[in-house]
């Protein structure tokens, strides 16, 4: 049975308290209702699929085992905040294979695109064939596989840059703002786009002063890089905390601004063996897209977030 909860939630938007309930359950759906116009075309630039295990084994290697996340529930979440177009991302539960993905983009059609994980055993036909089903990336995880070394992350983007950059693709980090400052110049200097997952990494509560993020900032400015102002982990006591850092971001190059879910909303950190299934985090996508107005209150602003970046990076 579903059971449900309240959790006390700072609006962004006033610094009033709103409530918000949440599902304690598999692929939350939202509560919420949007408050806002979405325009068309809006993407959601971060999500994952989870498949049955029968037909989309987990990776032998995982640091944590998911609950299901099925497209037909990504489809429903959709509908529901009115994202018309999606990227699906291959989670690290999933190794180097990308079925999973592949599965939940067949189901959405045209309006789906994807980002692959590889590693130096993916042949060139491989990619060939990823680029056909609309892969527009390679993804690094270096933060739930545990790389904090910059060494080890510079050498690791630099191969992967390699790899794509004669295909148009991007490669996709998800990192620590430590990490991201240590190999800045390399960022800066790499021949591909690069695209920054949730914030950097950034720790919300501890402002833009927090050390790496003006490095971050400046990456964005440049616009060598992209970054998705996405949510990571659970509900908090205080999105609020995220307004300043998303309005720092957007006012360094909004042209490089992407939003993103993370929907299922897995808890890679939980602390579980590795094996044992960790129930996915209960967020209320349509609350937190309610954000976005006060860390972006001009529409045109918005439409570029939500329409426009997303068009131009994965070739919608």
């Amino acid at each position: 049975m579903i059971t449900r909860r309240k959790f006390t939630l700072g609006a962004a938007a006033a610094g009033a308290l709103a409530q918000s309930p949440l599902a304690l359950s598999a692929a939350s759906q939202p509560s919420a209702v949007v408050k806002f116009d979405v325009p068309a075309g809006a993407c959601d630039c971060h999500t994952h699929i989870h498949g049955d295990p029968a037909k989309f084994p987990w990776f032998a290697g995982r640091t944590y085992t998911p609950e299901l996340a099925l497209p037909e529930e990504m489809s429903a979440l959709h509908k529901a905040i009115k994202m018309q177009r999606v990227v699906i991302v291959t989670p690290s539960v999933y190794g180097t294979d990308n079925s999973a993905t592949i599965y939940g983009m067949q189901v959405r059609g045209n309006d789906a695109r994807g980002v692959a994980v590889i590693d130096e055993k993916t042949t060139e036909g491989e990619l060939d064939k990823l680029a056909s089903l609309g892969f527009k990336g390679i993804r690094l995880n270096l933060a739930t596989s545990g790389v904090s070394d910059p060494a080890v992350a510079r050498k690791r983007f630099l191969a992967a840059a390699e790899r794509v950059k004669s295909r148009g693709w991007h490669v996709q980090l998800n990192t620590s703002l430590a990490v991201i400052s240590a190999m800045k110049d390399a960022l800066a200097a790499s021949p591909v786009p690069v695209v920054f997952d949730h914030y950097g990494g950034a720790d919300e509560a501890k402002g833009v002063a927090q050390p790496g993020f003006s490095d971050l900032v400046d990456l964005v400015k440049s616009g060598k890089a992209f970054v998705k102002i996405s949510v990571t982990a659970g509900p908090r006591e205080n999105y609020g905390h995220f307004t300043p850092l998303a309005q720092m971001l957007i006012a360094a190059n909004v042209d490089r601004i992407l939003w993103g879910t993370n929907w299922p909303h897995p808890n890679s950190g939980s602390g579980r063996k590795p094996t044992e299934v960790t129930p996915l985090w209960p967020v209320d996508d349509a609350f937190v897209l309610n954000l976005l107005p006060s860390w972006a209150p001009d529409a045109a602003v918005r439409r570029k977030i939500l329409v426009d970046n997303p068009a131009g990076l994965y070739g919608f």
